[in-house]
């Protein structure tokens, strides 16, 4: 297994100067995705070898406050949970994003403290749920359903999030989404951005205004309170 790796970085763990670490492939075709280049399965320029990576780690305690694996989809690789113990022993709190389709694994990880941090993509309402996240197989959307019920009730910290991008998302989502995710402590709104690397046609998609942004959290704070935008002044 090989990763990417940002050196460091103020904002992809809450609160922690961190490291993000980047796995290759996924079982998700968002058209809106912003990692591109590490959606199918494959070394990416630039990949390090774990034993590099954990090399990096040990040369930063004491620097690093936290590790964040991101993707792709990091549990999608079997082999992430040995390298997860490798981090974990040498006291990183990690970071996890994923998106949910992996809800055994998912456990596993959190059940036996490899993670510290979840933060979980919410795609769409689950009606639009296939063709945002570029899927058609029913199973891997009661396999989301499953991980939202789980974090739900874990003894984990975690977020849940949407990229909100025009063309696929509305205000009127987001108020079924919201009683989807009710009772969630952190459900964020982050607005589209054009990486330059989107898996689509960025023709067609786009960012929401501000106001629209507002008009989305709007309806979801009656179900989560907490609710908040990303991206946005």
């Amino acid at each position: 297994m090989r990763f990417g790796l940002q050196k460091m970085t103020l904002l992809d763990y809450p609160g922690k100067v961190s490291c993000t670490v980047f796995t290759s492939g996924c079982n998700f075709r968002c058209p809106f995705c912003h990692n591109a280049s590490l959606v199918k399965p494959g070394d990416v320029e630039g990949m390090l070898e774990q034993a590099e990576l954990l090399e990096f780690l040990r040369r930063r305690i004491g620097i690093l406050e936290g590790v964040c694996i991101t993707g792709g989809e990091p549990l999608l690789h079997p082999e992430l949970v040995d390298f997860l113990m490798e981090v974990r022993s040498l006291d990183y709190p990690v970071k996890l994003d994923t998106n949910g389709s992996f809800p055994g694994q998912l456990r596993y990880v959190v059940e036996n403290g490899l993670v510290n941090y979840v933060a979980m993509d919410i795609k769409n309402t689950l009606e639009k749920y296939p063709a945002t996240a570029g899927f058609t197989n029913p199973a891997l959307l009661a396999s989301v359903q499953e991980s939202v019920a789980y974090l739900k009730q874990a003894d984990v910290s975690f977020e849940f999030r949407t990229t909100v991008v025009k063309g696929f998302h509305t205000p009127e989502d987001f108020a079924e989404i919201g009683r989807w995710l009710a009772g969630s402590p952190r459900y964020f709104l982050q607005r589209f951005k054009d990486s330059g690397d989107v898996l689509g046609d960025v023709a067609q998609m786009g960012p929401l205004s501000d106001d629209e942004m507002r008009q989305c959290l709007a309806a979801v704070q009656p179900f989560v309170p907490n609710a908040a935008l990303r991206g946005v002044d």
